[in-house]
């Protein structure tokens, strides 16, 4: 059996070993497959797991060996998952891939936009608090968390990862999501609609997979909802924002 990783160094850039792989068969590594290369590296091949190449039904029709697509990543997207289901190929990601790493990232971003901490880094460097005569320097005012709400669209294990962060941080979490896990209801979080998401949130934080439905998602109507002080934080997929309704969202105000 003949395996490939198309895209290895995203996950995996040299700390951790693939050669368990070995007992399933002959495998090749590679750390970054470019689209024209896909085809010459995967043609063989009964696996191919991937990160971010695509692999899309033009591609896997000329895959005929192909048994098992492995996403080493949390969402589908990359992949023509119908395609795949109807010649039997099974299609598998890693639910709790980057969990921890991601609900870390959002509240990093919120904290940068609240502390400033890379603006007054730089100020510091610069000489600028040695020069000023008040020793509580600061450049920007401090926008504490504290009994803020914060919005989070998607509500699978990354939201609630970034539910509990909140929690502990004494924020007020509202969430919408379409479906409501045992695991969240358990966790008794307040859920709302999105519009009334979008209304009563400081900071609106997007946590949902790309599909069919939520590409756009946030688009002028829904900015258009939000406070016009809100923060908006997105660490999903790209696709869910609407980017040049993003761009007149800021450039007007609007948030």
């Amino acid at each position: 059996m003949e395996i490939v990783i198309l895209d290895a160094y995203t996950t995996n850039p040299g700390d951790l070993s693939w050669n368990w792989l070995g007992e399933f068969g002959e495998y090749t590594v590679y750390d970054f497959t470019s689209p024209d290369q896909v085809l010459e590296r995967a043609k063989d091949c009964e696996i191919v797991f991937t990160n971010k190449t695509e692999l899309g039904s033009n591609l896997l029709s000329a895959l005929p060996k192909l048994k098992y697509i492995g996403l080493l990543s949390t969402g589908y997207n990359i992949v023509d998952t119908e395609y795949a289901a109807g010649r039997g190929i099974p299609v598998t990601n890693i639910p709790s891939y980057s969990k921890a790493a991601v609900a870390q990232m959002t509240f990093a971003h919120i904290l940068e936009l609240c502390n400033q901490v890379g603006l007054h880094s730089a100020a510091v460097k610069s000489g600028e608090w040695v020069d000023n005569r008040n020793f509580c320097f600061w450049k920007t005012p401090l926008i504490e968390l504290y009994q803020k709400t914060i919005g989070i669209i998607g509500f699978g294990k990354i939201g609630q990862a970034v539910a509990d962060i909140a929690e502990a941080m004494e924020m007020n979490v509202l969430a919408y999501t379409p479906r409501i896990s045992n695991q969240a209801q358990r966790k008794n979080f307040n859920f709302v609609e999105l519009d009334e998401l979008l209304r009563l949130s400081d900071i609106v934080s997007m946590h949902c997979p790309l599909t069919p439905t939520t590409q756009n998602m946030a688009n002028a109507d829904f900015f258009s909802k939000m406070k016009s002080s809100a923060f908006f934080i997105n660490t999903s997929r790209g696709a869910v924002v609407d980017e040049q309704a993003l761009a007149r969202a800021l450039d007007k105000d609007i948030i």
